[in-house]
């Protein structure tokens, strides 16, 4: 128990990297066992228990669903909601939050957590690109929505199956699918006003650009043959434009546009308006090339030096698509911002000066080999051009490991392995990007949690706690009764494992009714309620170790929004249990 509460604290604290916490956690525990076995075991068990955590289902579950979450992402598969979803965001950021909370409670009923949750991150994220709310002020909250929505029925969670299974086998009547969901739904309404409103201002701002307005970029689209250019008037073509972008006007007999934009709005105006901001034969060509080679596309910014070869050039006589097979989108104009703005000449044939910084695309090994010759530096936050073509086969691949799950044909564990695989073989992710799929401060904290959890476990210190609940609750009403245990359960899953809190709460259930003559099925619920209740820690539930590195979340972050989420479900789902089962 010491050692648990040292590792939290060192969590919450902030004083030291969690990586190395978890490292020192599993350290410590393979250390002590080592040195002081558990009765009955030999030193290496002490071992095996310590770093089992890192070959763990749980754990290998966890990174298979970041891999395919990346496959989502580099393919650009979830585009398309994220662009519906986005437009409500633009309409009202209240508003898409609140949908999108209800859109992940309704689903995670019926699917399981874990799926519902990778599916979101990706959509998140690029709504946070798009002009959205961070992603750090709305993973934590989505995620809340999800579990609460898990915890409505019997197959939301494994855990809901596990509890009903055990209180099954010791003799309570079979539950229904939707035998408690009256109770969460009620519930649902007291808890989601504060997930909604609260709990994303509780949040920081964790985006790299937080603070920052995007550089913008001049450019000179170019409207395909069937593109809505031709046909729109000025003020028609205005409204269609998304935020983030300028247009000074028309160049050509063609419908050239000469626009000002960030990056992000420049290339969802290329899509609105079927428009490139290169020549469409040199797109086709690295397009061409990219689904020959499979080497991805990259957007880069690039700062020119004061030697660059590229000084005294223009866009055109650069020649950097014929010597390089590079793209330039736009141009920052860092000396004399004004140029840009006044003419297409000025977007096209004024030359590069010192510090202009240029959006191009192209392989990144084009764009090393340009930067090493031109001397231009490649900056920070090159963005991969999604891999469009493999969207439907990473949409097929996701189904395929999330239905099989969701229907009870195969555990997480195996279908999202294959999936992950599947995405490999198929290219949607390549093998060499693969560690940008994991966050190695998620994989050593399951590793150290599970661990924990064991060790609790099997060193009876669940057990003694268990006894001590049993002897405090002698005097307390059923109401007390109730609310203590969902409070003992709740810490429990927050600090062990909601597969250590069922396994050893609901036992204690049926002990407490038999012994204090209270209904054994509102205790039960009230463990079952208590094992859902893991907003606190992130290791309390994997779907929170999920969110960890795609929100880039500290511990305390978990702790700040999670702990009155956590009062507020135990104050209201006790209050509700009292009265659906009349123990006054």
């Amino acid at each position: 128990m010491l050692l648990t509460f040292a590792m939290f604290y060192g969590f919450v604290s902030g004083r030291a990297r969690v990586e190395i916490i978890s490292l020192l956690t599993v350290t410590a525990i393979a250390l002590g066992l080592y040195m002081f076995p558990l009765p009955g075991q030999a030193p290496t068990d002490g071992l095996k228990l310590a770093f089992e955590g890192f070959g763990h289902y749980a754990l290998v579950t966890i990174c298979a669903l970041m891999v395919l979450g990346r496959g989502l992402v580099t393919t650009g598969a979830l585009q398309p909601v994220s662009r519906l979803l986005t437009r409500v965001w633009r309409y009202n950021q209240q508003v898409g939050l609140i949908i999108t909370l209800l859109l992940a409670f309704a689903m995670s009923m019926m699917v399981n957590d874990t799926p519902v949750l990778v599916l979101m991150i990706p959509i998140m994220a690029a709504i946070a690109a798009n002009g959205g709310l961070p992603a750090s002020r709305t993973l934590i909250p989505i995620n809340s929505a999800v579990l609460i929505g898990g915890m409505s029925t019997t197959i939301g969670t494994s855990t809901n199956l596990l509890v009903v299974s055990i209180a099954g086998d010791m003799g309570m009547p079979p539950i229904g699918v939707f035998y408690f969901t009256p109770i969460v739904l009620a519930a649902a309404v007291i808890a989601l006003p504060f997930i909604w409103l609260v709990m994303p201002r509780l949040l920081p701002d964790n985006s790299v650009a937080a603070g920052h307005e995007p550089r913008r970029f001049s450019a000179l689209l170019r409207p395909g043959e069937n593109s809505a250019v031709h046909s729109l008037s000025r003020a028609e073509l205005e409204a269609r434009l998304p935020a983030g972008i300028d247009l000074f006007g028309t160049v050509g007999h063609d419908g050239r546009l000469l626009v000002s934009a960030t990056p992000a709005a420049l290339e969802e105006t290329m899509r609105v308006l079927d428009a490139t901001a290169a020549p469409a034969w040199l797109m086709e060509r690295l397009n061409l090339g990219y689904s020959q080679s499979g080497e991805d596309l990259n957007v880069v910014e690039l700062a020119v030096a004061r030697d660059s070869g590229l000084m005294g050039k223009g866009v055109q006589n650069a020649n950097l698509a014929e010597l390089y097979n590079i793209a330039i989108l736009g141009v920052h104009r860092a000396q004399r911002p004004w140029l840009g703005v006044l003419s297409a000449e000025a977007t096209v044939d004024n030359c590069f000066d010192e510090g202009d910084i240029i959006l191009a695309v192209g392989t990144s090994a084009n764009i090393r080999q340009m930067a090493l010759a031109e001397n231009v530096l490649i900056l920070e936050g090159a963005k991969e051009m999604p891999r469009s073509a493999k969207a439907p086969l990473a949409l097929a691949i996701m189904a395929a490991a999330i239905v099989p799950a969701s229907i009870g044909l195969a555990p997480i564990a195996i279908s999202a392995l294959g999936g992950a695989i599947a995405m490999l073989v198929t290219g949607c992710v390549r093998v060499d990007r693969v560690g940008r799929a994991l966050s190695a401060q998620v994989i050593l904290l399951v590793a150290a949690s599970i661990a924990i959890g064991r060790v609790v476990l099997e060193s009876g210190a669940a057990t003694w706690l268990s006894e001590l609940l049993a002897i405090g609750l002698q005097h307390l009403p059923p109401a007390g009764v109730l609310a203590a245990v969902m409070l003992f359960v709740t810490l429990l899953t927050n600090f062990a494992s909601n597969t250590t809190a069922a396994a050893v709460g609901t036992p204690i259930a049926f002990s407490l009714g038999q012994q204090l003559g209270i209904p054994v099925e509102p205790l039960v619920l009230a463990v079952l309620f208590g094992c859902n209740l893991c907003y606190a820690t992130p290791v309390a539930y994997q779907t929170n170790m999920l969110i960890m590195s795609a929100g880039d979340y500290h511990f305390s972050d978990y702790t700040r929004t999670g702990f009155p989420l956590v009062v507020l479900m135990i104050v209201t789902l006790s209050t509700l249990l009292v009265v659906r089962y009349g123990l006054y």
